[in-house]
């Protein structure tokens, strides 16, 4: 925005201006006429709990090579 109109905005401001002219990023206007809600539950029920498991139990360490972990 300050490149084109030399005002600079939060993000929280750009969105309240967005959202007085009817524009919203979180929510299509309409769904799209290719979805094929039978594909979606397809793969909800085979994919997400393989790309959604369990996750990691925290563990003693550190990113640094340089620095070992206490342990």
């Amino acid at each position: 925005m300050r490149r084109w109109f030399g005002v600079e905005y939060t993000l929280a401001g750009m969105d309240l201006l967005l959202h007085r002219i009817g524009w919203s990023v979180q929510v299509p206007s309409r769904k799209a006429t290719e979805r094929d809600e039978e594909k979606i539950a397809a793969w909800k029920d085979e994919q997400w709990p393989v790309m959604n498991g369990r996750r990691r139990t925290w563990a003693p360490g550190c990113a640094s090579r340089t620095k070992p972990a206490r342990g």
